[in-house]
């Protein structure tokens, strides 16, 4: 069984090491160690990626030893695996202002075109919670009257809806290091609004008019801690058009449309398991 482990507290020494040796010790093949020590943020993280021997330790056990060895050591530590549960994935939704791309996945997961269960809808603007309310689904409000996000509220909403999948449709808001780390290893997946790697930013659509671009498009990436890295990249699909069209028609194909598709396809790679993060790239998984 592949099995996750994420570690993010406070830097200190030997952080690492009870970890290690307790998986290492219990015969399980490690492929993957990511740490992060930066110490200007005084941020420590790790990322495990490991075959556990499931049949013989079960991960319930795993991740209480892991529970341990995080109170011990001050460290925020998740087990995790997409194999552990014969149910369909959980999945959280953050939005800001757009609603297309959050109805567009509450919809193919409810005509069983994405194989996921939607768990929770979170918001740093309320603008999307009729959408959640229309499916039936869990609705919070984690920002301020400025929409800015309580990141704490949003980690233990993922916690308490027990979240397999963080998706960001069109939210606006930057993730935290820290909350990119906890979810590390293909956990969050976000929609970006314009081509990757050459639009990157707040306003790709603004950007490639004003280089007189006559194709646009959308990106769907893992995210990790740097911001549209772009070795991240799920699924990408583009849309051009006439010469002289204007920003507001693009931005509207594009809106209602083009995204809330891409983010669609995009998340069908991830839950029907062709596409994985390894070492932070893109690896595509053998057919079952």
């Amino acid at each position: 069984m592949q099995v996750i482990i994420t570690a993010v507290g406070p830097d200190n020494r030997g952080l690492a090491d009870p970890i290690v040796h307790h998986v290492a010790t219990a015969g399980a093949n490690i492929a993957e160690i990511q740490m992060y020590d930066r110490d200007t943020e005084r941020l420590f993280a790790m990322l495990l990626r490991m075959d556990w021997p499931a049949e013989r330790i079960s991960i319930d056990q795993l991740r209480y030893s892991m529970n341990t060895i995080g109170k011990d050591k001050g460290l925020s530590i998740r087990t995790w695996s997409a194999d552990e549960n014969t149910r369909l994935p959980r999945v959280a939704i953050c939005t800001t202002h757009r609603p297309e791309p959050a109805t567009a996945v509450l919809q193919a997961m409810r005509d069983g075109i994405l194989r996921g269960t939607p768990a929770v809808v979170l918001g740093n603007r309320p603008a999307c919670q009729s959408v959640a309310q229309k499916f039936g689904v869990d609705w919070h409000m984690i920002g301020d009257d400025k929409g800015n996000p309580d990141n704490e509220k949003m980690v233990s909403f993922f916690d308490s809806y027990q979240v397999d999948y963080v998706v960001l449709a069109r939210y606006m808001r930057i993730i935290p290091a820290s909350t990119c780390w906890k979810y590390a290893g293909g956990r969050i997946i976000n929609l970006h609004h314009g081509l990757l790697p050459p639009y990157p930013g707040p306003q790709p659509y603004q950007d490639a008019f004003k280089h007189r671009m006559l194709t646009y498009g959308a990106t769907v990436h893992f995210i990790v801690p740097e911001l549209d890295a772009g070795e991240q990249i799920i699924h990408q699909d583009a849309f051009a058009v006439p010469p002289g069209t204007s920003l507001e028609k693009i931005m509207q194909i594009g809106q209602s449309e083009h995204e809330p598709a891409c983010l669609v396809a995009g998340l069908r790679r991830v839950f029907d398991r062709e596409v994985e993060l390894h070492f932070h790239k893109i690896v595509a998984l053998p057919k079952k």
